[in-house]
């Protein structure tokens, strides 16, 4: 392969996926930088504008702009970092989440549209092609945090969640499949009927596969918001995966006016219980049950979300 070879898939690549007339291909009046700040700022639940600049290597004067336009436009607050006075803590307003919403969807809508052209039986050579220059060019690297991101979920993840929960669990701890049977009918419940600005799933995508979840749903109780199946495929753990989606409930949470967030676990699922600490969850009674095949201590966790900040 030579130098050539490259530049010209490149060129090519870039006017299938419309990259140089990314507004008008889109229907939006962002550029392909702009939308893609816009995409990072909606999958980071916490972004600094320095971490903004190093993930997507762009320049400071530059990046700047944008944010300024984007302030401007009222999609995005700027406020110091409670971490580094110095650094500052970018986040969407509703109307930047509506926006980065809105250009997830056109988004899925032009890929859709790109892969109707590519016949059935030839989708899997693609999606391989793929993954393989992203490996090669990658050069064996081993996942690094920044790798991660948190995602809405698309066509088939939430049968990816119910079906990872049930394996997992089968494998980890000998659960039957009455909980495949619980895991299912919490999706189903969400996926028939929830409320988008009060209820939300999270996806962890790590070199463009699926290796986490978490959703965040209203609670029976008042005021009270409910974190439920949180899973870390076993090969991404060690990432702080857990503890950015645990991190991303709690702020969507606390944003949206919930007073408190609860979830129930068992004792047995110890580096879950230890990431729930660490957010400030606080036990509040234990239960010894047996279910899904199996003896376990059930328990209540609660986490006042007005008591302080993450």
């Amino acid at each position: 392969m030579t130098i050539q070879d490259i530049r010209s898939f490149n060129r090519f690549y870039t006017n299938v996926i419309g990259a140089l007339d990314y507004s008008r291909q889109l229907y939006a009046p962002y550029t392909l930088t702009e939308a893609r700040v816009l995409y990072e700022l909606a999958h980071a639940p916490r972004t600094d504008a320095a971490d903004l600049r190093t993930e997507l290597s762009l320049d400071a004067g530059y990046l700047s702009r944008i944010l300024a336009k984007f302030e401007q436009d009222g999609l995005i607050e700027r406020a110091p970092s409670e971490k580094d006075t110095r650094r500052r803590h970018v986040t969407l307003t509703a109307r930047g989440r509506e926006a980065a919403d809105l250009l997830d969807e056109r988004s899925q809508e032009a890929v859709g549209s790109l892969l109707a052209t590519v016949p059935a039986d030839e989708r899997p050579r693609l999606v391989e092609a793929m993954r393989t220059i992203r490996d090669v060019l990658s050069a064996g690297r081993a996942p690094r945090r920044e790798d991660i991101v948190l995602r809405d979920p698309g066509p088939g993840d939430l049968g990816w969640i119910v079906q990872r929960n049930a394996a997992l669990y089968a494998a980890e701890h000998g659960f039957n499949t009455d909980y495949e049977g619980l895991v299912a009918r919490i999706v189903a419940d969400f996926a028939e009927d929830h409320d988008p600005h009060l209820e939300r799933v999270w996806i962890a995508e790590l070199d463009g596969r699926a290796v986490g979840c978490v959703m965040c749903v209203r609670d029976e109780a008042p005021g009270a918001a409910r974190l439920r199946l949180l899973l870390v495929e076993p090969d991404a753990r060690g990432l702080g995966i857990g503890d950015q989606l645990v991190r991303a409930c709690i702020e969507f949470a606390r944003g949206v006016g919930y007073r408190e967030m609860v979830l129930w676990t068992n004792d047995v699922l110890t580096s879950a219980r230890r990431i729930y600490q660490r957010h400030g969850f606080v036990l509040l009674a234990e239960k010894p049950h047996r279910s899904f095949g199996v003896d376990l201590v059930g328990q209540d966790w609660r986490l006042d979300l007005h008591s302080g900040q993450d």
